[in-house]
């Protein structure tokens, strides 16, 4: 028996079957990650890019006690508040920002910063919407 058992050469059927099977399992479990992984990137770039303007926009307020109409108005003067406003990665549209004004003083008193998410189940996402991260003046 050891003779024959030394003269076999190669696997078995049933060893490639069983190493295959758990090859495809590596995959199943890995694959989804590996496709989503751009479209997280781009997210969290999205979510970064909203915290800069946001931060331009509260130093613009501290300024001038009131909250610009455009963003744009962030990169001129002499001492911008953001050098550039970022533009969404893929798309290259430009951030939803809504300045709303109090009263009928005409001073933009609160914002909205809206972008849209590729991933559907990101926990940043606005209640009660599918694919919304928006961020909200401090004042």
């Amino acid at each position: 028996m050891i003779a024959t058992l030394r003269k076999q050469k190669g696997f078995t059927l049933l060893e490639l079957l069983i190493v295959i099977v758990i090859i495809g399992i590596l995959i199943a479990l890995v694959l989804p990650n590996l496709i989503s992984g751009p479209a997280r990137a781009r997210d969290s770039k999205r979510k970064a890019d909203l915290r800069d303007i946001r931060n331009g926009l509260e130093q613009y307020y501290n300024d001038n006690s009131s909250y610009t109409a455009d963003l744009n108005s962030l990169t001129l003067g002499a001492t911008p508040y953001n050098k550039t406003i970022a533009k969404d990665p893929k798309t290259g549209n430009d951030y939803v920002y809504a300045p709303t004004a109090a009263g009928g003083s005409g001073a933009f008193t609160t914002y909205t910063l809206t972008a849209t998410l590729e991933n559907k189940n990101d926990k940043d996402i606005k209640t009660g919407s599918t694919d919304s991260y928006e961020l909200v003046s401090a004042q």
